[in-house]
């Protein structure tokens, strides 16, 4: 039997600190978790995990990149976690990035794939949790965060075999949990937000027809 080809693409929150001389190298984040996860819920299936996530990427990063790090390795279904970053990273000089050209690199990467593999896309929502102290959260951010992720819901409903709505699923998770058992910043999980992510990304799984 074939593998199944599974690639993890995304930011910091799937790069994880992977060695990324590797890409089997899932590191210690919700990839790692999923993985696990994954080849206990479906031991017929002989799983082939790659990660090429990098730390920092924006949509547009992405797009750059995804001949090699994606339609190159031909993979049988991947998923995205990317966005956080196009707000986060403009937010500090206030010149943020439009809307109309996360579209569309967003919209590209997910193109390519449709046309060029046969993969199943699997996309996750951007997310933000508010943590009073430290926080990265003032009103703009959340503001253009928002924006943002109202177009990866739209980009979903047009490209993706199944979404994750994790900006929601953590909004739920914090009440009667303080938001830095997620993720101690508001973006990068702990632990229990890696294996949280992990567990709504496995009930996603399961709803693919593979």
């Amino acid at each position: 039997m074939e593998k199944f080809r599974l690639l993890f693409q995304g930011d910091s929150i799937t790069d994880a600190g992977r060695d990324r001389s590797n890409i089997r190298n899932l590191g210690n984040g919700y990839p790692k978790y999923a993985a696990e996860m994954l080849s206990r819920e479906f031991p017929d299936i002989e799983f082939d995990f790659m990660n090429t996530g990098i730390s920092g990427d924006r949509a547009e990063s992405l797009k750059a990149r995804w001949k090699k790090d994606a339609i190159e390795l031909q993979p049988d279904a991947v998923s995205i976690l990317i966005g956080v970053n196009d707000t986060w990273h403009m937010d500090a000089s206030g010149n943020w990035m439009t809307e109309e050209y996360f579209e569309s690199c967003y919209r590209y990467i997910l193109s390519e794939l449709k046309s060029k593999t046969k993969a199943k896309i699997i996309m996750l929502e951007q997310f933000l949790l508010f943590v009073p102290k430290g926080s990265v959260h003032p009103a703009e951010f959340r503001a253009d965060l928002d924006r943002k992720i109202q177009i990866t819901r739209k980009l979903a409903r047009e490209f993706a075999d199944v979404f994750v709505p994790l900006d929601g699923l953590f909004a739920a998770a914090c009440i009667g949990n303080k938001p830095e058992k997620w993720a101690a910043d508001g973006v990068h999980p702990t632990e229990d937000g890696a294996k949280f992510i992990a567990k709504h990304y496995v009930d996603a799984f399961k709803q693919l027809d593979i």
